[in-house]
Order: C-alpha cells, then structure tokens, then sequence
C-alpha cells in the first residue's frame, strides 16, 4: 500500500470533518465532491455564496450532495466568531497606524467577512471542523496569517513550520523507504530555537503519518564540530541541546552531515554510539534553501515522489496547496490533512 492509499485509509477510518475556504474555486468544489464520494470525511463545507458554489458545481457537473455550503455573511456562528476573534486580538496594536488592531466585537464580525481563511480557521479552532485546506486561490502567506493570527501553535512549540513526505520507492530508507523532509517551505533562516520546534514537530509527523517511531538527525555540512565554531555550526550544535531538552527521550543526534546522518558505518565513524544509527527517518534541514534543494534533488535524481508541503507546529490543522493543483492532489492534501487531526475517540 502507497503512501496515498494509507492516507486516503486513515482518512476513512477517523472520520473527522473539513473545511474549504475557496468553497467558489472549481477545483476545489470538484475536489468536495470526491472527498465525500471517497467518504474521506465525517463532513465537508464550502465557504461561499450558495448561489456562487451551486454555479459553480453546475457548470462543472458535480452533485453538492452531502457537503455542507456556509456564507460567513449569513452564519449563524459569526456572533460568536467576531466575539472569539476580539478576545484573540485584543489589546494587539496596529504597527502603521497605532491604533487597536481589533478594537471591538464589531471589527472582529468585520474581519471574520472580509476573510474567509480566517473563519474557516475559526471553525477549527472552536471545533465546527477538525481540518482546513485552502490555497488554490490564496498565498501561503494568507494561510499562515489566519492559522497563526487564529488558532495559534501548539502548546511547546512557537515555530509553524513544513515537512514533505519523500518517497524514495527503496525500503533501504527510512520508515519502508518513506523520509521526512523538513523544514522545505516556510522558514528561510531557523533560529536555534525554531530548528529545535521543527525536529520535535516533524518527530510527530513522522509518527502520525509514517507509522514509526522517530529517528531525527539534524543537518548541517559539519559533523560534530568538523565545521569549526562556524556561526551556522554553533546554531545546530545549540539547535540539538534545546530539541533534547524539549524533547529528551526523542532518538536525535547532531550536528550531521547527510552521508553521517544516513550510512550506518558513516555515522560510526562521526558520531560513535549514535542513538540514530541505521535509524534516521526524519531528516531536519539547516535553512529553507537547503531543504528546498535537498528535496528536489532527491525528487528529481532518486524519481522519489514528494507529497507536501504538510504544514506542522500549529495547534489544530491546516495545510495548504499550490495554485496550480490539481483536484486529486487537493483530495490527497485534505486526506492528510484528516489525518493529522487524529482519530475522534
């Protein structure tokens, strides 16, 4: 079984609920349509005009059957939504003008109407979903803001951050040929302590979506301090003591080099009595180029398959997608998404 089938499978079983924000986007409409046919979802929503999502759908040919159209104009949640989002934002100052950002329960309605990424983060927040996927009209940046802005990151963790699931098609690799990638999409520079936030976060994707127990190695082109007192060494170096104490019986090592991190005799040799030898699924990038070029690289040389960018680090999910998706890959997407919400008790 691929990696799809098991999210798709998972998805089935959990049963939790989603909602798209760009409810008037055709592919995204069409893209409902399979969720619910596929029965990847407890409950499927739409955000939009109704008329606007009936055209749509018409014009496509797709059956709104079973999904769920909400207008945040006409909600009845949006009282609660405005009231929820002054409460989050209140006392925050606007940087250009000085004045409140949100300065009453009014001003929150507002914004709850003007943004639709931001009520469908509201909805998760307040448990009306379990998971939300946009992006196929929207910036990533729009999505970071309302997830951030909204539902916040998840206690232990300050950094929003990415992984990719690679598919190296070779079980010599990681967890029966399956690595996490990460941080390849959002954060250029890491701090010390946001690279700590993204091993510990991607060691829970690794176990919410490889099955496995994590094994982490933190990159870098030094190998236990054969890099020197370089600036970019010492943030490894540091980057590894805080995950450790965030997270002390995770299976971690660093600072790495990849062929240290990965080849069991390599890493007898760099870092002897290493906890990850022969281990390593998880695989934590020093800077976003580095990521962003690793996994291509290994996309591209390896014919590895790339599902993602899965975001990670916030405290209820939300994931997003390119604008040039396709139906299927937003149906994959929210599939993983469904996922990581975990399974309803």
């Amino acid at each position: 079984m691929n990696f799809v089938e098991e999210m798709k499978n998972k998805a089935k079983e959990y049963q939790n609920s989603l909602v798209l924000p760009e409810g008037t986007e055709e592919r995204t409409v069409q893209a409902a349509a399979k969720i619910v046919k596929e029965k990847l979802a407890k409950t499927v929503t739409l955000l939009g005009k109704k008329a606007d999502v009936e055209k749509v759908a018409a014009e496509k040919g797709v059956s709104l059957e079973g999904i769920s159209v909400i207008d945040p104009a006409s909600s009845e949640w949006l009282e609660e939504f405005g009231k929820e989002y002054f409460e989050l934002r209140k006392g925050k100052v606007n940087k250009k003008t000085g004045e409140a950002e949100v300065p009453d329960v009014e001003a929150g309605k507002a914004y709850m109407l003007k943004d639709p990424l931001s009520f469908g983060a509201m909805m998760v927040r307040t448990g009306k979903a379990n998971a939300m996927v946009s992006g196929a009209l929207s910036a990533t940046a729009d999505l970071l803001r309302a997830g951030l802005k909204v539902i916040g990151t998840a206690p232990g963790t300050k950094t929003a951050s990415s992984c990719f699931v690679m598919d190296t098609h070779n079980k010599k690799w990681g967890k029966d040929g399956y690595v996490i990638f990460a941080d390849c999409a959002v954060n250029p520079r890491p701090t010390s302590e946001q690279l700590a936030d993204i091993a510990v976060d991607s060691a829970k994707s690794c176990r919410e979506l490889l099955d496995a127990e994590p094994a982490v190695a933190l990159l870098s082109f030094s190998s236990k301090g054969s890099g020197g007192k370089l600036e970019d060494v010492l943030k490894v170096q540091e980057a590894f003591k805080l995950a450790k104490e965030k997270a002390p019986d995770l299976l971690l090592d660093g600072e790495l080099q990849a062929d240290a991190a990965l080849i069991p005799e390599v890493t007898a040799r760099k870092s002897p009595g290493s906890p990850i030898e022969g281990k390593v699924n998880t695989l934590i990038f020093p800077s976003l180029e580095a990521g962003n070029i690793g996994y291509k690289l290994v996309q591209r040389f390896a014919g590895a398959d790339a599902y993602g960018p899965i975001l990670q680090g916030f405290a209820k999910p939300i994931s997003d997608l390119s604008r040039g998706c396709s139906v299927e890959e937003i149906v994959v997407t929210s599939a993983i998404t469904l996922v990581q919400a975990g399974k309803i008790s």
